[in-house]
């Protein structure tokens, strides 16, 4: 029977927000599998410190664009934005790595969860 578990992102420290320093790929890690079989399902929340709108890219198990990239605009200073709803990325024994960049440094934090099972 599979075991089921809510976990920080392995990119924040103590489930703290995570961010967005990279502005190209491969961007800033947010999350990275175990490297053993098992299946994330991952939730990531964005928010954006500056006054205007800004584009964050999530590079989604690997850096190939356009077929990783997930690409979102955040609205500026109007709190946390759901970014990531719960999609899945199944580890079959080698990880997996979500990274994260955006058109400047320093202004998109990330949060979130993942719930893993194994």
């Amino acid at each position: 029977m599979p075991t089921y578990s809510k976990v920080k992102l392995s990119g924040s420290t103590s489930g703290r927000p995570i961010k967005v320093v990279a502005t190209a790929t491969a961007g800033t890690t947010i999350h990275t599998t175990l490297g053993t079989a098992s299946t994330d399902e991952v939730y990531l929340y964005a928010n954006n410190t500056d006054t205007v709108t800004r584009t964050l890219t999530i590079q989604w198990g690997g850096t190939t664009s356009p077929d990783d990239s997930i690409v979102v605009g955040i609205a500026a200073q109007s709190g946390i934005f759901l970014v990531i709803p719960g999609l899945i990325l199944v580890d079959t024994g080698s990880a997996l790595t979500i990274r994260a960049f955006a058109d400047v440094t320093n202004i998109i934090n990330i949060t979130g969860y993942v719930n893993r099972i194994v």
